[in-house]
């Protein structure tokens, strides 16, 4: 749990687990039954969440529960009993920066995934929880339609994040707005923010830092405009006479913004449009928006570097709209595919389905057709896809802004979305497949493929879909399931180990032992036992001693891990662990945690705003309840926990050698024991560390709901334990303390996984394209969070699964997958796969039998990554069928390779296309 409160808590609910479930579900039935536009609803951590769910189904049948460890719980109900969840912590959805800003307390990260990270609640859910158990801090979003017809629900996890530039002052603010507002209500809050008169403003549309629309039409939603997250907005003052100023238009004609017949625009808020009195020359926009794309002005930035044959066409650059690299390169990988190319150059309106709930209502297929035809026709100046762009952050707003993203992520939405907008299926029927139960494969597989295609029939399903064999055995009655699943693209592992390295920092109860840091190797499917088992192992613990396991974040526990069944995927690669041996104790001990504060003044602010803040890596202990407890006993117990962070001052007597530092540590040892059987007084003589510690030492104690225990004057006399099993020491760190004690090695952990730069391989041969595909398909245990229900046992079972190709596509899009994710960050795997430019034989990897014919395959494009994930940079291999040429699509810039050069360690979608004299081969 997280020891800064950031919520008030209500008196603890009397409820049953049960009775806690059935309230909290019986409010969520009725508040989603009549959601609706303007709703609000919550974001809440899919780890508390999580914490909770299992705490009230703990007394529930195994197969009402989804979690995988409530199901292990249950098949051994009655032996254990969980422990009621702590107050509400949404710490791990927001920046650090967040929890000390209060003005930023709803900026979650960027990189927040629902039901990996959070979970949406609506308000009548999040206010009972939190009445219950408070905490926090709260972030509420709000309800908003989406889509064209406006008729789809939706809740705006992340409102527009908008740049606000005040032209000639040089001014800036970030604001978050909801996309259906109205522009006039971004128009207040300008006005608002940089305290202007709202009669002489007015906004620009500053997309990529050029103006590229005024905003005068008021009523029009955000949403409406087009406006893209992260982007800028000119704001603009005028003069009392409705006009720019001449160093306002003098800094405009000097940045090339204006033509010199640029007039003035005065705003009247009172209506929903603006007074124009005369005109901007339109050129510069109408090339932005792409209506104008010979641009005289242009023509040296956008050369191709390419010398051609007079006819080729296929050689037409995009531009970069500001790291959308990612999206260039994926598309004119699509573009490039031959059946793609011929279809969208055809007529291809009539298989538009206008009607599809699941699609764009056509807009992605029509935009995507569009900027294909460009790309097609003859010529050589590059395209500005903003439309196409604006197009895609409207049905997905995680590809909005000025962001770098994951070309495949793109790939897989953009192809999904040409489907349903192109499906020829216009009333899906309803179908229930059956199991296989003892039929042939090729039986089970037709009718699986037959019931894919009577809801999904599109060109993309033509092209690009092929079909899994899924088989599951069950390992406790070796039931049996084989299912045929149709895929898009085979995402190959790169890393084929099923063990995971997680380094902890481990702390000793000896007092003469600094802390260590140890990394064990753990089945990536295991549990938190698991690693305790590792670390008991790899630290020698002995039998008198135990281990607690905790998380450190922000300088505190943020939790600690007493269940044994936690899943480790709970843990992050970028999380901070940190074991504590403890003496074992037969008796009920109270935890004591000693956290670290130390004073901070920021630059700028008076002496008296200094605060308090956690510091270091807080040190724990346990004290026996039934033992009195004075203020001598924990200054005792916290001289202790110091004791190996002790600073050595050498101290020679003349005659005698210095002692080393293990005798000195044992003499210091010896005098501590001696103290603690004295009752732990530790008033000491003038000068001895006991004296210096005991007068220095500044305590507040707190107990787990966070109220201050008084500390008695006396030493002596003792102190009554609240019943809570935790209690926190605050510790106020000086700079005398810090000439006594050297804490440096506590100031920051190492992550569980540091990814540092890549290391020189240890394989003699390069990773090869089969050795991933058969990784893939190698049989191996589902993932904890992926529990199958057993339809014979009726329970959920962590079953094998093992995936069989059974049919292939006519082009075979392959990911490596380069990326591995933590909380808010990813981290890439530069590792050189060795993959087949000619005759990719996927033959013997196909499981239907009644396939003669080879499976061969042929590369024609693939995407390549270079650097890392923030600075990295997409381009495009892509060979011209017609010419039987290389080429690499650099954005804007086009230019030949040789077919020897196509192979890299960058690269990392593949798209293959079956050798046309196989074309028959799965039928």
């Amino acid at each position: 749990m997280a020891e800064v409160s950031m919520g008030s808590s209500s008196s603890s609910t009397d409820l049953s687990p049960e009775e806690e479930r059935v309230f909290i579900r019986d409010i969520a039935i009725a508040a989603e039954s009549n959601s609706k536009e303007g709703d609000t609803f919550y974001l809440i951590s899919q780890r508390w969440w999580q914490e909770w769910i299992e705490y009230v189904n703990q007394d529930q049948p195994c197969n009402t529960n989804d979690g995988s460890s409530v199901s292990e719980h249950c098949d051994s109900a009655g032996s254990t009993t969980l422990k009621k969840p702590s107050m509400i912590d949404n710490s791990d959805l927001i920046y650090d920066s967040a929890l000390e800003e209060p003005s930023s307390a709803g900026e979650i990260i960027d990189t927040l995934q629902e039901g990996r990270d959070y979970v949406l609640l609506p308000q009548e859910v999040w206010n009972q929880l939190h009445s219950w158990y408070g905490g926090g801090p709260t972030l509420a979003r709000r309800v908003i339609s989406s889509g064209l017809s406006q008729t789809e629900l939706a809740v705006e996890v992340y409102p527009l994040r908008l740049q606000l530039l005040l032209m000639a002052k040089s001014d800036q603010s970030s604001i978050r707005i909801s996309k259906k507002e109205t522009i006039r209500e971004l128009h207040r809050r300008a006005c608002e923010i940089f305290d202007l008169n709202s009669d002489h403003v007015r906004i620009w549309d500053y997309y990529g830092h050029q103006k590229y629309s005024l905003m005068n039409d008021l009523d029009k939603t955000l949403d409406d405009a087009n406006l893209q997250m992260d982007q800028d907005i000119l704001v603009e003052m005028l003069d009392t006479n409705g006009t720019s100023s001449n160093a306002h238009i003098q800094s405009l004609h000097e940045n090339g913004l204006v033509e010199e017949d640029s007039t003035s625009v005065l705003i009247d808020p009172s209506k929903s449009s603006l007074t124009v009195a005369g005109g901007f020359s339109s050129n510069r926009n109408a090339f932005r928006s792409g209506s104008v794309e010979g641009s005289q002005s242009f023509d040296s930035t956008y050369t191709t570097g390419v010398t051609t044959r007079g006819s080729t066409a296929g050689l037409t650059g995009l531009l970069n709209l500001g790291n959308t690299c990612f999206m260039n390169s994926a598309i004119q990988c699509l573009v490039h595919t031959p059946e793609f190319a011929s279809y969208f150059q055809d007529d291809y309106h009539q298989e538009i389905n206008w009607q599809n709930p699941l699609g764009m209502v056509g807009e992605l297929a029509l935009a995507f057709g569009d900027l294909l035809r460009k790309l097609w026709a003859p010529g050589r100046t590059p395209i500005a896809p903003r439309p196409f762009k604006a197009k895609l952050a409207r049905f997905a707003p995680q590809f909005s802004g000025y962001n770098q993203h994951d070309s495949q992520e793109l790939l897989a939405f953009l192809l999904d979305g040409l489907h349903e907008d192109l499906n020829r299926v216009k009333h899906k029927p309803y179908i229930n497949s059956r199991d296989a139960d003892g039929r042939p494969d090729e039986e089970v597989a037709d009718e699986f493929w037959a019931n894919h295609i009577a809801r999904n029939d599109s060109i993309i399903v033509d092209v690009c879909q092929g079909q899994y064999k899924s088989t599951l055995v069950c390992p406790i009655c070796n039931k049996v399931s084989v299912t045929f699943d149709p895929f898009m693209y085979l995402s190959l592992p790169l890393q084929f180990n099923t063990t995971r390295a997680i380094t902890v920092t481990v702390f000793s109860c000896d007092k003469t032992v600094l802390p260590s840091t140890i990394t064990v190797n753990i089945s990536k499917q295991g549990r938190c036992r698991d690693l305790m088992q590792a670390l008991t192992n790899a630290c020698s613990l002995k039998q008198s001693e135990e281990l607690k396991l905790a998380e450190i974040r922000n300088n505190l526990v943020h939790r600690l891990f007493e269940d044994p069944l936690i899943p480790l995927s709970t843990i992050k690669d970028d999380d901070h662990l940190a074991a504590y041996k403890l003496s074992k104790s037969s008796e009920n001990p109270a935890l004591l945690k000693l956290v670290f504060r130390r004073r901070e003044q920021k630059a700028g602010e008076r002496e008296n705003s200094v605060q308090l803040k956690p510091y270091g890596t807080p040190l724990l202990s346990l004290a026996l309840r039934e033992t009195a407890l004075t203020k001598g006993k924990i200054l005792c117990i916290v001289e202790n926990m110091l004791s190996p962070f002790r600073r050595e001052e050498p101290i020679i007597e003349r005659g005698k050698p210095e002692a080393s530092i293990p005798e000195r540590r044992s003499a210091r040892l010896n005098s501590s024991e001696d103290e603690d059987k004295n009752g732990g007084s530790r008033k000491g003589k003038k000068g001895s560390s006991s004296g210096v510690i005991a007068s220095k030492l500044s305590l507040q104690l707190n107990d787990e709901s966070n109220k201050t225990v008084k500390l008695p004057e006396d030493e002596g006399e003792a102190i009554k334990l609240p019943s809570s099993a935790t209690v926190t020491i605050y510790l106020d760190w000086t700079q005398e303390l810090s000439g006594m004690y050297d804490i440096a090695c506590l100031e920051g952990l190492p992550e569980v996984l540091k990814y540092g730069p890549a290391t020189k391989k240890a394989r003699s041969e390069p990773l090869s394209l089969y050795a991933c595909l058969e990784a893939f398909l190698r049989e191996e245990p589902l993932v904890p969070d992926e529990m199958w229900l057993c339809p014979q046992c009726n329970e959920r079972r962590q079953a094998s699964k093992k995936l069989d190709l059974w049919r292939l596509p006519e082009v075979l899009v392959i990911h490596l997958k380069r990326f591995s994710y933590s909380r808010s960050m990813k981290h890439k795997l530069e590792t050189f796969v060795n993959f087949p430019i000619h005759d990719l034989d996927l033959t013997k990897y196909v499981a239907n039998k009644n396939i003669s014919q080879p499976q061969l395959y042929e590369l024609y494009a693939l995407t390549n990554h270079y650097g890392g994930m923030g600075s990295g940079h997409y381009t495009a291999y892509i060979k011209l069928l017609e010419e039987n040429r290389w080429y690499n699509f650099d954005d804007s810039h086009i230019s030949h390779i040789n077919e020897d050069d196509v192979k890299s360690g960058a690269a990392y979608v593949l798209f293959y296309r079956r050798k046309s004299d196989d074309a028959g081969g799965n039928t």
